[in-house]
């Protein structure tokens, strides 16, 4: 009696398990098919629109062309373990509630936030990347022009990194502060160094435009001048002088100024002596 109620026990058992198991090997299945066709698909995609050039222009492009992966190669791979995962945690949650499922569900509702970490990163490398050949072209001469475009280049790509794990939520008690502990010392270097640069070329320009504009006016009377005397000179009018001039009828000549003779007799002297010698004889 207790071998046969056990034997109908694991006919049960087995009537419920075979179908979740079924299901289980199924949803599988189907999943990796779906994942291995989008890992595909995103390879190509990404290849057509030019992503591995990005990329390798970044950072992380000397590290990508050591190894045997390309960056489209690598977000397909992630691709496809993504949604291999996701059909992981569909397949476990078709034998009910269990810890399993329970731990899948909270791991897909993460990736989300990864995928952004991922995109994050990504975009740090490559304005790395532009950032150092551009420092590196404007400071070819220099001699220090390397180390700044690669200390920049790092510089930009840890902000990236500490961006990504914040969004993922890893050491937020850490990467938060030092984020704004980074970008408060950046900010800070940038005020000092531009505005206490700009103090001393702001001072000459200054100065420089005063000095033009004290020029301009000192000549401007003068050539205002010099313009009404061309007109009343056109209209056969008199020329105007300019305050303190020396005008035209101002100058004494010997004809018109009582000059005096070598023997010390004026003009007006000579003349009195002539008309009195012209009356002694009249009488």
């Amino acid at each position: 009696m207790d071998f046969q109620q056990t034997l109908r026990n694991w006919g049960n058992a087995l009537g419920d398990v075979v179908p979740k198991l079924v299901a289980f090997i199924a949803i599988l299945a189907i999943g990796w098919i779906i994942a291995r066709l989008l890992q595909k698909l995103v390879d190509v995609v990404l290849e057509r629109v030019g992503f591995d050039r990005m990329v390798e222009r970044g950072v992380v492009g000397d590290t990508l062309r050591r190894s045997k992966y390309d960056a489209s190669s690598i977000v397909a791979k992630i691709v496809f373990y993504l949604i291999l995962l996701i059909a992981l945690q569909l397949a476990f949650s078709a034998f009910g509630p269990n810890p399993v499922s329970t731990l899948l569900s909270s791991v897909v509702a993460w990736l989300p936030l990864l995928i952004v970490a991922i995109v994050i990163i990504v975009v740090a490398a490559a304005i790395a990347g532009a950032v150092r050949d551009l420092i590196s072209t404007a400071l070819s001469t220099r001699s220090y022009g390397r180390f700044v475009a690669n200390a920049a280049a790092v510089f930009i790509l840890a902000l990236g990194i500490i961006a990504a794990l914040a969004q993922v939520g890893i050491a937020t008690a850490i990467t938060g502060p030092l984020l704004i502990a980074v970008l408060a010392t950046i900010g800070a270097i940038l005020a000092i160094g531009v505005g206490g640069g700009m103090i001393r070329p702001m001072e000459a320009r200054w100065n420089r435009w005063l000095e033009q504009i004290e020029q301009e006016a000192r000549t401007v009377p003068r050539g205002g001048a010099y313009e009404r005397g061309r007109e009343d000179a056109a209209r056969g009018g008199p020329v105007p002088a300019e305050p303190g001039a020396e005008r035209p009828g101002d100058r004494t000549t010997p004809s018109t100024t009582t000059a005096e003779r070598p023997g010390g007799a004026s003009e007006s002297g000579a003349t009195e002596s002539g008309e009195a010698f012209r009356r002694g004889r009249e009488k």
